[in-house]
């Protein structure tokens, strides 16, 4: 919740009325179209409830990315997200910065939809992943910002973060085989 506190600092929001027991007064909302909170699967829902406590009316879609252990690209096996995006802030959830792959491909996949500002929110990174991100999305041509806790020493040569903290889905919910 601290980082989404960060994360949040540009939210887009609108005024509006509110009755308070003493007297009326303008206050602020979400603007519309509200932001759009995307947990990267199956590890990003550990970050849900953080995000969805500070903007409970933000709304929530899905991407499932998963990494070829191989040649340590991205590939998407779900996704549940609306088709267009455009004029959206979108908040991308992936506690683990490693390579960068499965994070830029999602941030490519919201592009492509229109979203027009993407902050990703990490809990632990390695440099190279930041480099990764930082490369990508300098072409972009919609703002992006990385918000992230920690940033550890390097990847090793099977693309995991030293020192690290293992893999983030198993250690919430358990290896699933």
């Amino acid at each position: 919740m601290l980082l989404a506190y960060e994360a949040t600092r540009d939210v887009r929001v609108e005024p509006c009325e509110v009755a308070t027991p003493v007297a009326d007064t303008t206050g602020v909302r979400l603007s519309k179209p509200r932001p759009l909170v995307v947990p990267i699967l199956r590890a990003g829902l550990g970050m849900l409830e953080g995000m969805t406590r500070l903007m409970p009316s933000a709304e929530v879609g899905f991407v499932g990315m998963v990494r070829d252990e191989v040649s340590l690209k991205p590939f998407t096996y779900a996704e549940r997200l609306p088709k267009d995006l455009s004029g959206r802030q979108c908040y991308v959830l992936d506690p683990m910065l490693a390579t960068g792959g499965s994070l830029g491909g999602t941030v490519q996949f919201l592009r492509e939809r229109g979203a027009d500002d993407v902050t990703a929110i990490c809990l632990l990174a390695a440099p190279e992943g930041i480099d990764h991100i930082r490369d990508l999305t300098k072409d972009l041509d919609v703002p992006f910002t990385l918000v992230v806790a920690a940033v550890d020493d390097h990847l090793n040569e099977h693309g995991y973060i030293v020192p690290g903290l293992g893999d983030a889905g198993d250690r919430l919910y358990g290896l699933a085989e």
